[in-house]
């Protein structure tokens, strides 16, 4: 068993590497996955250089996002706001961009998600091809790690076990948040530290921005640690990476519900803020029901409109004695419901300045309608939307069991319906909530690769505050594109706490979008393993 280096503030151990993986016990498929090839983008196979494009403003141009945000953004980022992206082009010659060994921190961070690990895989592989002898440390635990100087060294040999794997659980990951005085100073002192030549923050939007701040705040203490961010997110960055492995599931709970007959199985679908996930494995499943985020809130439905949606589905098959089904709903669904968005909002400020008391006396501030909603909720979700927010200020949707609400709406409407004459089948509804620690399929794993590879290569090239990019994606791998995007112009403005706070701009299902518009196992071998996700292929124009 390899050893590695493990430090855990000033205490620094020889400890085994295995943390829970141990290739000798894997499947014949996990062992197989472990070797599966990952060709690369032929521009990172060659000589090239790192370019400069035109310079840049916030949330990709000024105007999506209104003017004082913009302003406000670039007062918050003055050293970063408006710098270029970057792209790699091919060069006759390497030597500008060969030589010295670099010392580089990653860091994992918000939820898991299927490609993580090759994110990794990508970053280590650059480094020991292009910069020998450079020293990778693994921020164990998230921003925390950072924060608290808990680190292991990365080896081949303590990253081999992980190559094609899902999960997070090569250095973990935790939603932590750098954002007092005192925590960028905690950062600041790990970089010094550890001489960091540069610092990769893996993770989504809010993790993201995170890695905006760090970058800017180093450049202000002239520091030498540059920051890229690579996009992983099980809400939609890397749009429907975990697709495969979800529609595997919901096919085999298609299967339960013809071979039963006697259930509707409601599927709660990861995705905190978007509803690609849902939306394309409502394409590759093609269930009874689903309900996509975006489109909810753009035609303005109500939690009592969305009830009957259903209600009236699941009552016309009855008729004809079917009583199963399928529905699939988004993680963030609640969160579109403009009812309810608006109880959020009001539930954020108040919050924010008080606390819930068990007389009640705090609904007291929410607004007439707003408290009509919620004494509408089942007690369960009621307390949900009242538990602590997440370190970004977001609700944590993820422990608001959407799906058992819907159940219990739609159970007493048909109740209802059946007292009226107007309904005679049978419903008993089963919740499902998807994983998100499967294998990546084969596009997956080499994407998430070439992210990874990507981000090393802009670190090398001295960038910093820039977020890794893979483009061209519907043709072959040799010929997609690699740069980076500024992250300032990826910026917005949201309200957290009670205060407007810089955010990287979420990437919503688009409803005049081509997927909107428009399985079995997850496949490793044969003629469709390298397929590409349906919403992905529409998006950039191809015929599915």
């Amino acid at each position: 068993m390899a050893a590695a280096t493990i430090s855990s503030g000033n205490e620094t151990l020889l400890k085994p590497s295995a943390s829970g993986r141990f290739a000798a016990v894997y499947s014949e498929v996990q062992s197989r996955r472990l070797n599966h090839p990952l060709p690369l983008p032929s521009v990172v196979t060659g000589p090239f250089a790192v370019v400069d494009g035109p310079p840049s403003s916030a949330a990709g141009n000024p105007g999506d996002t209104p003017v004082k945000f913009v302003d406000e953004i670039a007062k918050l980022f003055p050293v970063l706001f408006g710098q270029p992206s970057a792209s790699l082009v091919p060069v006759a010659s390497q030597d500008g961009l060969l030589g010295q060994p670099l010392k580089v921190g990653l860091v994992l961070s918000g939820g898991q998600a299927p490609g993580g690990h090759n994110v990794i895989s990508g970053i280590f592989d650059y480094l020991q091809d292009k910069c020998k002898e450079s020293t990778v440390y693994g921020f164990r635990g998230g921003p925390a790690g950072i924060m608290k100087c808990n680190y292991v060294v990365l080896t081949s040999e303590y990253i081999y076990p992980y190559r094609n794997q899902g999960g997070f659980d090569m250095i973990r990951s935790g939603r932590d948040k750098i954002e007092t005085p005192e925590q960028f100073k905690q950062a600041e002192e790990t970089v010094l530290k550890l001489d960091l030549d540069g610092l990769v923050v893996i993770g989504g939007d809010d993790s993201n921005t995170n890695a905006c701040l760090l970058a800017e705040y180093f450049r202000n203490k002239n520091l030498k640690t540059k920051v890229i961010g690579c996009p992983k997110t099980i809400d939609g960055d890397l749009k429907c990476k975990e697709v495969p492995i979800y529609s595997e599931m919901i096919g085999n709970v298609m299967i339960d519900a013809r071979s039963t007959g006697k259930y509707y199985h409601f599927v709660r679908l990861m995705g905190r803020a978007a509803s690609h996930i849902t939306l394309e494995c409502a394409l590759q499943t093609h269930p009874n029901v689903t309900l996509i985020g975006e489109e909810v809130s753009a035609m303005n439905q109500t939690l009592k409109s969305v009830t009957d949606y259903i209600a009236d589905v699941i009552s016309e098959p009855a008729e004809r004695r079917f009583n199963y089904g399928v529905i699939l709903i988004p993680e963030g669904l609640i969160d579109f419901i403009p009812e309810v968005q608006k109880l959020i909002a009001e539930l954020n400020e108040i919050l924010a300045h008080d606390t819930v008391d068990d007389a009640g006396v705090w609904k007291k501030k929410l607004t007439p309608h707003c408290l009509q909603v919620f004494d509408l909720l089942p007690p369960a979700i009621q307390e949900q939307l009242l538990l602590d927010r997440d370190p970004h200020g977001n609700v944590q949707v993820s422990k608001i069991e959407t799906e058992k609400m819907f159940i219990q709406m739609v159970e007493t409407e048909l109740e209802a319906r059946k007292q009226k004459g107007a309904y005679k089948g049978y419903f008993k509804g089963q919740s499902h909530f998807s994983g998100r620690c499967g294998l990546p399929s084969n596009f997956d794993a080499t994407y998430c690769y070439a992210l990874g590879y990507g981000a090393a290569t802009l670190l090398h090239g001295g960038k910093t505050g820039l977020i890794s990019s893979v483009g061209n994606l519907a043709a072959p791998v040799a010929e997609w594109t690699v740069g980076g995007t500024g992250l300032t112009s990826m910026m917005d403005v949201e309200r957290r706490h009670g205060k407007f706070k810089p955010v990287i701009k979420k990437a919503m299902v688009e409803l005049d979008g081509a997927p909107f518009k428009n399985p079995g196992p997850i496949q490793f071998v044969g003629p469709v393993a390298d397929t590409i996700n349906h919403t992905l292929l529409l998006e950039l124009g191809a015929q599915v």
